[in-house]
């Protein structure tokens, strides 16, 4: 997928959709396991963890790397 081509944010309408990747327990990358909005106001966001799909989890800020 063309990163300008990323869906419109349908909770806000202003910022977009991007994916966010991780890795599984065993190491393997896990593509588009999560999607979350561009804009910081929404922080709506959807999750694909165990097979199943969490909506709207609360966002837990990390630290930040220097």
């Amino acid at each position: 997928m063309d990163s300008n081509n990323w869906p419109e944010c349908m909770a806000c309408n202003v910022g977009c959709l991007v994916p966010l990747s991780d890795f599984g327990a065993q190491g393997a990358p896990v593509h588009y396991k999560a999607w979350v909005c561009t804009n910081p106001e929404c922080e709506f966001n959807l999750k694909i963890r165990n097979g199943e799909i969490h909506l709207g989890e609360d966002i837990h800020k990390g630290a930040r790397v220097r």
